[in-house]
């Protein structure tokens, strides 16, 4: 596993995306809060990101890929329609 998510014991399991720790929705707050940098998350959450929208989308009330995306890329200042871009690139 990737430095930057064994850096913490709050790791998403599939098919859920739940924190083991927490049991929050992953990337959850405490894994949020870490202080990492943009340019190391970005090829971690990207390699994860299409797995998560493979699992959650098409859950009862689960989000939708735009939401997962902004989910997964939260340190990234993405518009709507960017997300909505990056879901529909990763289907």
């Amino acid at each position: 596993m990737s430095g930057v998510l064994a850096a913490t014991a709050h790791v998403g399991h599939r098919p859920t995306w739940d924190c083991g720790r927490c049991g929050e929705p992953w990337p959850c707050l405490a894994y949020r809060a870490l202080r990492v940098d943009s340019a190391a998350l970005i090829p971690v959450m990207s390699s994860l990101l299409r797995g998560a929208i493979r699992d959650l989308r098409g859950r009862p009330d689960g989000p939708e890929p735009p939401e997962i995306v902004r989910r997964f890329l939260w340190f990234l200042p993405l518009t709507g329609e960017e997300a909505r871009a990056v879901a529909r690139r990763l289907r």
